[in-house]
């Protein structure tokens, strides 16, 4: 027979391995003591997230109590009504829905395409020496007060167009049916493409920035795998770079339509803040929602035009949450796109 030998009561904690005990001043025994922190903790967190919806609210619902007597006496026709007349007491807000639309458009054809070769130089051209200050060089350029820009737009850059741009293409283009009418206009630089241009420049440093850090996110070994299997540079970012990461550039070019279309000193400095929409020209005077509540809201008084310029307001809330919900659901579709092929 084989004797049972007793165990101690030192040897328990080490014959149950599997049971450990806490020390006195872990985690655990913070956590018993003061169970009070994580319910505090949780309902500060909870009253962050339900306070940013009530802000929220409040605007939107400010918003339409401000605008409701432009909205009862012209309601849903006043999206596509031209006439902006403050002395007749005559309002709609076409032109400048227009304005709004047509600058962050021309801002997004040419700073997407801009964005996308500052992000592929910096992360796979640029060498090692340069990839630092040129992407704080371009990270600066947001840094700069939107004023600063339309000053400069203004007083540099609309003679620039005006002289190198405008009058040669109305020279090559004069007689032909659209094209001559898309470079009409008196050649004094300012105008939708003036103030696209600028939006331009102001939103390259949101949407390179972010194609520059998702493109650092992909793994080195995919792309190494297809530079190993002879592709180029274009083919790698165009085969493994851009699926891998289109959520975040989705995401960075939203980013920049939506710093766009609420922009407002820069625009109200070289749109001309024209409330006439005579032409299709590009350099036609127009004018922008934001534009036309910074020129106006002040000196407008109490009634129609003060409802007016809310209700412009809320057709520009409108608008962004519609493109920022368009976004999300482009998000979601590229993303269960990506969970299906996966």
């Amino acid at each position: 027979m084989t004797a049972t030998m007793p165990m101690s009561s030192n040897t328990i904690p080490h014959a149950m391995a599997g049971e450990r005990s806490t020390p006195a001043g872990g985690p655990g025994s913070r956590r018993m003591r003061a169970p009070w922190a994580d319910r505090l903790f949780a309902f500060a967190a909870h009253s962050a997230a339900w306070l940013t919806l009530a802000l929220l609210a409040g605007i939107l619902v400010s918003l339409v109590v401000g605008a409701m007597p432009a909205i009862r006496e012209y309601g849903l026709s006043f999206l596509w009504r031209s006439e902006w007349d403050p002395v007749t007491n005559e309002y709609g807000g076409l032109v400048m829905i227009y304005g709004t639309l047509m600058t962050s458009l021309i801002a997004l054809v040419i700073a997407v395409p801009v964005s996308f070769g500052i992000a592929l130089f910096l992360t796979e051209l640029s060498p090692n020496w340069l990839k630092r200050p040129l992407g704080t060089a371009i990270e600066l350029l947001a840094a700069i007060p939107s004023i600063v820009y339309g000053m400069w737009g203004l007083l540099v850059f609309g003679p620039i167009l005006a002289t190198y741009v405008q009058q040669p293409l109305q020279h090559a283009f004069k007689g032909v049916p659209v094209l001559g009418a898309l470079f009409a206009g008196p050649p004094v630089g300012i105008g939708l493409l003036s103030a696209g241009i600028i939006l331009a420049i102001m939103i390259i440093p949101y949407i390179a920035s972010v194609m520059r850090d998702v493109f650092e996110v992909t793994p080195p070994m995919i792309k190494e795998s297809a530079y190993g299997l002879g592709a180029t540079t274009w083919e790698v970012m165009r085969s493994v770079v851009l699926p891998y990461t289109k959520t975040g550039v989705v995401g960075g070019i939203m980013l920049g339509l939506g710093r766009a279309l609420g922009e407002t000193m820069a625009v109200t400095f070289v749109i001309g803040n024209m409330n006439q929409l005579n032409s299709i020209s590009l350099f036609e005077a127009a004018n922008s929602i934001a534009s036309a509540l910074a020129n106006e809201f002040a000196e407008a008084g109490e009634g129609l035009h003060q409802a007016s310029l809310i209700y412009l307001g809320l057709v520009l809330f409108f608008i962004t949450f519609v493109v920022l919900s368009l976004s999300k659901l482009m998000l979601a579709q590229l993303k269960k796109g990506e969970g299906k092929r996966s």
